[in-house]
């Protein structure tokens, strides 16, 4: 086996080795790229979801309230509930007028 052999056993299985090792480790970092990209926008939807479950316990909690208490109470209550949507746009009407 000559140098000649040896030049064309690499040209015949080096080259495809390492053309295959070049394009598999590009292939790798491309999928870990999109596999943190995936794993970060489901923590982003896990937040939402997480925020929205909280308000949705607070609304029933309330709920559960009404419902359980006495007739005379939960006539208030209705009541504070549609004041609070007035009272929260006229704080924030308020705040307004002050940073101006």
């Amino acid at each position: 086996m000559g140098p000649g052999d040896v030049f064309i056993a690499f040209i015949v299985i080096g080259l495809p080795v390492l053309l295959l090792i070049t394009w598999s480790r590009s292939y790798f970092r491309y999928k870990e790229k999109q596999l943190d990209a995936e794993t970060s926008l489901a923590a982003e939807k896990a937040a939402q979801y997480a925020a929205s479950n909280a308000q949705l316990e607070a609304r029933v909690r309330v709920l559960e309230q009404i419902v359980t208490d006495g007739g005379a109470q939960t006539a208030a209550q209705i009541e504070a509930l549609r004041d609070r949507p007035e009272q929260a746009q006229q704080s924030r009407q308020l705040e307004t007028d002050r940073s101006s």
